[in-house]
């Protein structure tokens, strides 16, 4: 769920430990046989407190004592698994946030722009909205400190604005059309943070779940999008996992069991010192009767691969899409008295057929993560590599389809990732952010018509019939960007299709981005046109 320290970070304490080593027997032997008893370091001792105690004491400068710890640890992780790591205490409660399902402040999505907070969304019956505060507005200051154009990062923006709940935040706004400062005072309130991002009806029985991660509100949120749709009709369930690096195991056994019928395996964990531990469906899920597709590519990881990995071996739906990520490991996480914390691999989690789909970390951390890069050089994202279907990793399902082990879930319907607009122009606005920061200001200039629209699909009809990407063309040539007209019209069709999707994404929140974008969702027509 984290990305590992850097290889030279965690290297250079263990050549400080092993220079300071070296000093250690140095200092040993040139002190008397009366003072340097209470430094030899006997059999069954502790090492590394040894150590530890003897720098502290004796080193040649002074020492930062947590650091030197802190450096410790995560030079300890660096030889076990790329999942295993160190959260120290400043940087938890913002790991774990997304986890939670929540966290507290005012209830605004924000963008910085031109230096200046600019105010995308207002969470519905949050703080901010309650007082009146809207899209479009700007944050001049907080707690009467000027925070526009003093080029304060997002960070430092987030620290002013979120705060215990209960707790109250004043800020200066600057509405368009209305002259000087409004202030406003907010009380901070728990805010929701969604993992399942949109759920509507594709076709008139098909429905459509993204889920984002499994945090532990994913369960009840699934559920929720659930009944909404069977009221509209829904027949056959899309689940789109794409892009989701996982989260909690419950949450995503828990979704699972929404779709197995009664003592169906949904996975099952086992680790050195952790027992074989099953996990298996109750009877009454809400999904029970639909038809199911789960969407997978190469970013789909953990509890992902679990629910995917269910519904594969289980025979109770297709998956469809690229092989997904490879992490079959199960982490725990153990708080430490200065508020840090160690997640630490303890068991490896198997699908129904008994598969590990853990892939290979042997190479060390960065060669792990470069994975993903490796498939792409060689061509696995375009079409399935055989290679890595060998009679070795071959498994059945209870009706005698075949599927394999290894390094992630390879889905049963295969979708070559879509790069037909991909030039170098469109890669370098894509990178600089500007199909992102024109949509926003394309909202700016036309909120007011563009609230007018009630549905997603009234906005289309309004910004089909403007000339958005020629907009779009002129902007991005302001930024100093020259266009070939070859490439920009190969990439039309992706960049307007962008372009829109923010838009409707500052209109209609992620509903509309998903909506919109799924003009060119190559993967999502092919899962359409399934039996």
């Amino acid at each position: 769920m984290e990305s590992k320290n850097s290889r030279i970070s965690v290297l250079l304490p263990l050549l400080l430990a092993i220079m300071l080593g070296g000093g250690i027997l140095l200092g040993i032997t040139i002190r008397s046989r009366s003072d340097r008893s209470q430094y030899l370091i006997y059999p069954r001792t502790d090492k590394i407190g040894t150590v530890m105690s003897y720098i502290l004491s004796e080193y040649v400068d002074t020492v930062n004592k947590e650091k030197l710890t802190e450096d410790a640890i995560k030079a300890l992780l660096n030889d076990l698994d790329p999942h295993s790591v160190y959260i120290p205490a400043s940087e938890l409660q913002a790991v774990n946030e997304p986890l939670e399902g929540n966290f507290s402040g005012i209830g605004v999505q924000f963008n910085m722009q031109n230096d200046t907070v600019a105010i995308i969304l207002t969470v519905a019956n949050g703080p901010s909205e309650r007082v009146g505060i809207r899209p479009g507005d700007r944050i001049i200051k907080i707690n009467d400190t000027l925070v526009a154009g003093v080029k304060l990062g997002t960070d430092k923006i987030m620290k002013k604005l979120r705060g215990p709940r209960g707790t109250r935040v004043k800020v200066s706004i600057l509405r368009r059309g209305v002259p000087g400062l409004l202030d406003f005072e907010i009380t901070r309130d728990q805010i929701p943070i969604y993992s399942v991002d949109a759920a509507y009806m594709l076709t008139s029985t098909t429905g459509y779940v993204k889920i984002s991660s499994f945090s532990r509100t994913t369960h009840e949120e699934f559920v929720s999008a659930a009944d909404k749709l069977h009221q509209q009709g829904m027949k056959r369930i899309i689940v789109d996992l794409r892009g989701n690096g996982g989260g909690y195991m419950e949450s995503a056994t828990s979704v699972a069991d929404e779709f197995l019928g009664d003592n169906e395996m949904i996975v099952f964990t086992q680790g050195r010192q952790r027992p074989r531990s099953v996990v298996k469906a109750r009877p009454g899920g809400v999904c029970v009767s639909d038809d199911v597709i789960v969407m997978i590519d190469e970013w789909s990881a953990s509890a992902s691969e679990i629910l995917a990995g269910a519904i594969q071996d289980n025979d109770r739906g297709i998956i469809i899409g690229r092989r997904s990520f490879g992490k079959g490991l199960v982490q725990e996480q153990i708080p430490l008295p200065d508020g840090s914390a160690l997640r630490l691999t303890v068991a490896r989690y198997y699908t129904p057929t008994g598969r590990c789909i853990q892939k290979p970390y042997r190479d060390g951390t960065e060669a792990y993560y470069h994975e993903l890069m490796d498939r792409y050089n060689r061509g696995e994202l375009n079409k399935p590599d055989s290679a890595l279907l060998p009679d070795s990793l071959k498994y059945r399902t209870p009706r005698g389809k075949i599927v394999y082990g290894g390094g992630g879930i390879m889905p049963d319907v295969f979708v070559p990732l879509d790069t037909s607009g991909i030039t170098p122009w469109f890669t370098q606005i894509r990178s600089k952010g500007l199909t992102y920061s024109y949509a926003f200001k394309y909202t700016d200039d036309h909120r007011q018509e563009l609230e007018k629209c009630k549905s997603v699909n009234a906005l289309l009809e309004y910004l089909d019939k403007k000339d958005v990407f020629e907009g779009f063309l002129k902007y991005v040539s302001n930024q100093g960007i020259v266009a070939k007209q070859k490439e920009v019209v190969k990439s039309k069709i992706l960049a307007d299709t962008e372009v829109k999707a923010y838009i409707a994404r500052n209109i209609f929140d992620n509903e509309g981005f998903y909506r919109v974008i799924s003009r060119i969702d190559e993967t999502l027509k092919k899962a359409l046109e399934l039996p």
